[in-house]
């Protein structure tokens, strides 16, 4: 069963409530996404605090239903 992108948005969201994302969907099957994070609470943080926030705020799908995702991570300008 593919995760939605509206939903994996909706989980980042939710846990990054500043973020804006865009998502990607990489092979056209709903199944392997790429998502741009871009989220104030990200400045200060390296690259791997920053994909792990993320990963906090999808939780439990991470490396279940959810198992191909693609982050590009920023601070806004």
């Amino acid at each position: 069963m593919a995760m939605e992108a509206t939903e994996i948005e909706r989980l980042i969201r939710e846990g990054l409530p500043d973020a804006t994302v865009t998502m990607r969907d990489l092979a056209g099957d709903n199944n392997h996404w790429h998502a741009t994070v871009v989220s104030e609470s990200f400045r200060g943080k390296s690259r791997v605090q920053q994909h792990q926030m993320v990963y906090a705020a999808i939780g439990a799908p991470m490396g279940g239903i959810l198992h191909a995702l693609a982050l590009q991570t920023n601070v806004p300008d």
